[in-house]
């Protein structure tokens, strides 16, 4: 009981970690493009490297896990992580900042796949859902990284020094949540290579690109669909993603409760109806109450499917824990990736309004997609959800 205890504190730390890295760099980036003199256009392109990085180590990840426990990758991810982390921000070449972001985003592949190994580990000790409110903690670390970034530059700190602050206490974070950490023996498979999601593992993969894909969306456009499909004031125009944001943390912190009582399918089948109809209300009715209305029922929405969809990978009977949830990352994350951009072109031949309109349509995807898992489960498969399959009267 005790040990089981231990590594949920520990994994929770290390989501802490992964989620105010990442909200410290992106705090700074306004004053970094001012420093390197980059427009919109050049800094756009620079920030590709994070998520080439990212995608690059993807196949790398699953087949680590294969050969280590994935709290060692895990750990290892965390240094290099916030190792990257402090190099960010001493920067004064723009060639410079395009390799720091891109082993930036490799170091927190490392981290982020090995950690969601663990959280799927650490449900396996519990009888009821635990594993949404990790990801809660990581959005709390990314409030506390904006915040503190804030205060940081209203103090006049310099990047630099900011970053190094925190990649240092992060570091000690980890050394200390590490030693609390499930080690997970990998498994003992006849090959050595990354794998795509099969067929019995595909369909989470697709729920998890189109989850990603909405929530790539929001992170980079909210605020500018507030700005023009909205034309909502100056002082109104972050409103949209402060109160998405708001409503993801809610969601994740209460998420496990709901789970417990309404069962994993369903849960996801309702947060793919609440993705339809909050994407379309804003694009339907844009104005900030219902706009912002439309983001709160999104953040809800996204807020629980991806841990969700990772449990139920990481049951796989086919593939081992943490190439199951590699596999099934490496799908969601194309989505995350190549999604968004496209956005700005649907934006540009129609308008933001027709863009986020036909965005909505991943929500009927991912509730059609659990629906069908379901429906096809046999019975062992029912058990590899993250919780007891619920009675049949709540599906």
């Amino acid at each position: 009981m005790e040990a089981r205890r231990r590594a949920r504190i520990a994994i929770a730390l290390f989501f802490f970690i992964s989620g105010l890295g990442f909200s410290t760099w992106a705090s700074r980036i306004p004053d970094l493009q001012q420093k390197l003199h980059l427009n919109e256009a050049e800094l756009g392109s620079v920030l590709f490297a994070l998520p080439f990085g990212l995608m690059f180590t993807m196949p790398l990840t699953g087949m680590l896990l294969q050969r280590f426990s994935s709290n060692s990758i895990m750990f290892t991810g965390a240094l290099a992580f916030n190792g990257m982390l402090s190099v960010l921000g001493f920067v004064t070449e723009i060639w410079q900042l395009v390799i720091a972001l891109f082993c930036f985003g490799a170091s927190r592949n490392l981290l982020n796949i090995s950690m969601n190994a663990q959280s799927v580990g650490v449900q396996s000790l519990y009888d009821r859902s635990i594993i949404t409110t990790f990801h809660g903690i990581w959005s709390v670390a990314g409030f506390s990284g904006a915040a503190l970034g804030g205060l940081m530059v209203f103090w006049r700190v310099s990047p630099g020094i900011h970053f190094l602050a925190v990649g240092v206490l992060m570091v000690i974070m980890g050394f200390f949540a590490y030693p609390g950490s499930l080690h997970q023996p990998p498994a003992s498979t006849g090959r050595r290579r990354f794998a795509w999601p099969d067929k019995s593992l595909l369909k989470y993969g697709l729920i998890s690109f189109a989850v990603m894909s909405c929530e790539g969306t929001m992170y980079d456009w909210s605020g500018i669909y507030f700005q023009k499909a909205v034309q909502a004031s100056r002082e109104v125009v972050t409103a949209g993603f402060v109160v998405y944001m708001v409503a993801m943390a809610v969601g994740r912190f209460s998420g496990d409760r709901v789970v417990n009582r309404l069962g994993v399918h369903t849960m996801i089948k309702w947060s793919g109806i609440l993705i339809f109809i909050g994407l379309l209300l804003a694009a339907l009715v844009p104005r900030p109450l219902t706009a912002g209305f439309g983001f709160m029922m999104t953040g809800i929405g996204v807020s629980c499917v991806v841990p969700l969809v990772f449990s139920m990978a990481g049951k796989s009977t086919t593939m081992a824990n943490g190439p199951a949830i590699a596999a099934v990352s490496t799908v969601g994350y194309l989505g995350f990736l190549l999604v968004p951009p496209v956005i700005g072109f649907i934006a540009e031949a129609f308008s933001l309004r027709w863009a986020f309109g036909l965005m909505s349509g991943f929500g009927i995807v991912i509730t059609v997609l659990i629906l069908l898992l379901h429906k096809g489960a046999t019975a062992p498969a029912r058990s590899s959800s993250a919780v007891p399959a619920p009675p049949v009267g709540h599906t």
